[in-house]
């Protein structure tokens, strides 16, 4: 695993944990020698994130649209920073540079980008691990919905166990290095 995406919020959210667990991801990656390739903001989650790998001797790629280049205030010390045109291609640009993905605190396009990975997996369009570092519970209600889905049948185990959880990010990337994608998802015609 030479490369992680990495998808959180461009503002801090109401506790400083969020940003402590933002930190403790940013040195892990570089500890492992991880590059991390994220939105390409300087601001937020995304900035802190981005600033702990910098200054942790770890690479860093950007991958941030022209329409939220002035906006999100795109970070200017990265490894590489790639300009896109639109956030399709933003997604698109990240899911082919990365090994896997992570999501960190961060709202509705947080949430938007991990299930268009995590649907994409299960459609057998990648075999690349989908986690969530669940730092100070925040993703509690995703996780309990994602058993509510299960058991309701929306979402067969084999799928459910693809959205690896925890909250500490050396055992997340542990699960990650271990991870082993299930067979894709078909339908028969009964013909």
């Amino acid at each position: 695993m030479k490369r992680l995406a990495v998808f959180c919020g461009s503002s801090n959210g109401a506790s400083e944990a969020y940003k402590e667990g933002a930190i403790l991801l940013g040195k892990e990656l570089a500890k492992q020698g991880i590059t991390l390739v994220y939105g390409g903001a300087s601001v937020g989650i995304m900035g802190t994130l981005a600033d702990t790998v910098l200054e942790s001797g770890g690479q860093v790629i950007g991958v941030i649209p022209t329409l939220l280049e002035e906006r999100e205030i795109s970070h200017r010390n990265l490894t590489e920073l790639i300009v896109v045109n639109s956030m399709h291609e933003r997604k698109h640009k990240m899911v082919d540079l990365a090994d896997g993905f992570i999501a960190l605190p961060g709202g509705p396009g947080t949430l938007e980008e991990f299930f268009e990975v995590f649907t994409w997996a299960q459609l057998g369009l990648h075999q690349k691990p989908c986690g969530i570092l669940n730092i100070n519970h925040y993703y509690d209600l995703i996780i309990s919905f994602f058993d509510h889905m299960n058991e309701q049948q929306f979402l067969q185990d084999k799928y459910r166990s693809m959205a690896l959880v925890d909250s500490n990010p050396e055992r997340l990337l542990e699960k990650f290095k271990a991870y082993t994608s299930p067979t894709v998802k078909t339908y028969t015609t009964g013909k």
